[in-house]
């Protein structure tokens, strides 16, 4: 019988609001031992996961994209879009500047292994569930798929 996301997801996860101090996201991950959080609204609807990848950005040296001066011109040598928002990030002091929005997710009764291609196919570690009005019920991560594989061995 296939197994479901329902059987493997942590139930009733941790959540945080777009105007939640990174200071205190930084406290729970580290309290918790957990790798990110969804991000929900004042209705409760989901608008992004802040992860721990998010806040690596402190601590990394955001350095302007590399340029040549021709002819009084500024060509770019890579998207400076890119350093803008790897610098937004790296100066964040709110979830919701730092987050990254638009999250994949799944819903409890999805096959677990559809989840797991989801997550291999986009290179995420976390998938939010979310019930048929929307609401986040658990996350799924990696390490939950690896523990209920585990158990099923046992």
């Amino acid at each position: 019988m296939a197994k479901t996301v329902a059987e493997a997801m942590s139930h009733d996860p941790i959540t945080v609001h777009p105007e939640t101090p990174i200071n205190d996201v930084i406290k729970i991950i580290a309290e918790q031992h957990i790798s990110g959080l969804p991000v929900l609204d004042a209705d409760r609807r989901l608008v992004g996961i802040i992860s721990e990848t998010d806040l690596m950005w402190r601590e990394t040296d955001v350095t302007p994209p590399a340029y040549i001066m021709l002819l009084d011109s500024v060509i770019y040598l890579e998207n400076p879009g890119r350093y803008e928002k790897e610098l937004h990030k790296a100066l964040g002091q709110t979830v919701g500047e730092v987050m990254s929005s638009a999250p994949v997710t799944t819903t409890p009764d999805a096959s677990l292994s559809k989840a797991a291609k989801l997550m291999h196919d986009h290179k995420i570690h976390r998938l939010p569930v979310l019930d048929s009005s929307g609401q986040v019920v658990g996350m799924l991560t990696r390490g939950d798929i690896v523990r209920l594989m585990a158990a099923e061995q046992a």
